[in-house]
């Protein structure tokens, strides 16, 4: 093979705390309302990108988690499409620093996950997220990214940022406002701690974007909500994050949540996300925030069953030891949590008569255990990237084992 021209980059999940639910535009990946997320840590959760250019390549190919899937996917297309298009406008400018040869080159991508894709766990966030920022690199385009990950997955724009992000709506047709903005960094609120509490790794029995669709089509609570309740959430829970101010981040994030899986049951016919486990972890989530007078927990659920649960590094013991009771697991506790290590401590009698909850075996699969998170990395190391030196997948990829102990074809 010619010589190639190869970058490997990680990204990483983002899990919304002010929810997206339905677009005013199709195409172009246009919200009815802003949104606001916070950037999961990529030593729990991450996809990685290899993406490599060479005269020798024949065609634009891409494989997913081992297994080659189809470039002429409509967003993937939007992506490669609008990095090319500004890496022709930069040679086209001159820009000293850009090598033109490899524009006209054909692109070989390689993207794995280290958690269940299509489980509700925004996997195209963090996907469009990486394929767009390692484009970026590999084509030598710099500057604003975030409306062209919008255009793979609307979500995938907050990934894009680390810690608190706001997808501001934007109010231009061709979208140029719909953009990401980051609030603060990662390191703004070192305390605050993310659990995932996987009730299932299946795949969504309806996806976000045919769900979206008809929330758009059906639903009056949803155009309520657009036009009147979450314009000022956004105001609160950026002011809540400012101040650290967790009472009133927990309380917004909980009714947003609450809403958002209101407007898929007033959506007809109804979409229904969550199960008994996640309802399960509501009541769990209410009882011992009222047992303890204040608000230590907060859940939120995207579309799918998985609860995540923002509290402060205090409380995080306590609260799964909770879990390990109310959902006794069939694993052991080393495969039971995964991520950020979670001391072991007794759970009071008190505490277990409070929540009075009949205890459901095997209902949460296992735990990941993380925090806020940085950006998009590059990988500078290249051994780690993704494809060999043919261009093609390595062989040994199948699906790397993440650090929460199971690769993706596992779970």
């Amino acid at each position: 093979m010619d010589k190639s021209n190869t970058v490997t980059c990680t990204a990483p999940v983002n899990i919304a705390v002010i929810k997206y639910w339905g677009k005013r535009d199709e195409e172009l990946i246009l919200p009815i309302n802003s949104s606001l997320s916070v950037t999961l840590h990529q030593d729990q959760l991450k996809t990685t990108t290899t993406v490599a250019t060479s005269r020798s390549f024949q065609e634009d190919r891409i494989w997913l988690n081992g297994k080659e899937e189809d470039i002429t996917h409509p967003r993937l297309q939007s992506c490669l499409r609008e990095i090319r298009r500004l890496a022709r406008k930069r040679s086209n400018d001159g820009d000293p620093a850009l090598d033109s040869t490899c524009l006209s080159h054909k692109v070989h991508i390689c993207s794995v996950n280290n958690f269940p894709t299509a489980a509700g766990l925004a996997s195209s966030a963090a996907g469009f997220a990486c394929l767009v920022y390692t484009l970026a690199r590999v084509f030598g385009v710099e500057g604003e990214l975030s409306d062209i990950a919008r255009q793979g997955s609307g979500s995938a724009c907050r990934s894009m940022y680390g810690g608190f992000v706001q997808w501001i709506m934007g109010q231009k047709d061709d979208g140029k406002d719909s953009l990401a903005q980051q609030v603060e960094p990662e390191t703004h609120w070192p305390e605050l701690r993310v659990l995932v509490l996987v009730a299932s790794a299946e795949r969504k029995p309806v996806g976000s974007t045919s769900g979206m669709q008809t929330s758009v089509q059906t639903s009056c609570l949803l155009k309520h909500r657009a036009e009147s309740v979450v314009p000022g959430r956004m105001a609160e829970m950026i002011e809540a994050v400012r101040r650290k101010d967790f009472a009133a981040f927990a309380e917004l994030t909980m009714k947003d949540s609450n809403q958002f899986h209101a407007t898929c049951l007033d959506t007809y016919p109804p979409i229904f996300y969550l199960n008994s486990v996640s309802q399960q972890v509501i009541n769990l989530v209410h009882r011992y925030n009222r047992h303890y007078g204040e608000t230590r927990l907060a859940y939120t659920f995207d579309a799918g069953p998985n609860a995540v649960i923002y509290t402060l590094q205090q409380h995080v013991p306590e609260f799964v030891q909770a879990v390990e009771h109310f959902f006794p697991p069939e694993t052991n506790r080393g495969q039971f949590i995964k991520g950020l290590p979670v001391k072991r401590v007794a759970l009071s009698e008190e505490l277990k008569q409070a929540v009075g909850l009949e205890p459901m075996p095997k209902g949460i699969s296992y735990i990941i255990s993380t925090k806020a998170g940085p950006g998009p990395r590059v990988v500078e190391d290249p051994t780690q990237h993704l494809l060999g030196s043919d261009g093609l997948p390595k062989k040994t990829l199948g699906c790397p084992a993440a650090q929460n102990g199971q690769s993706s074809t596992e779970q």
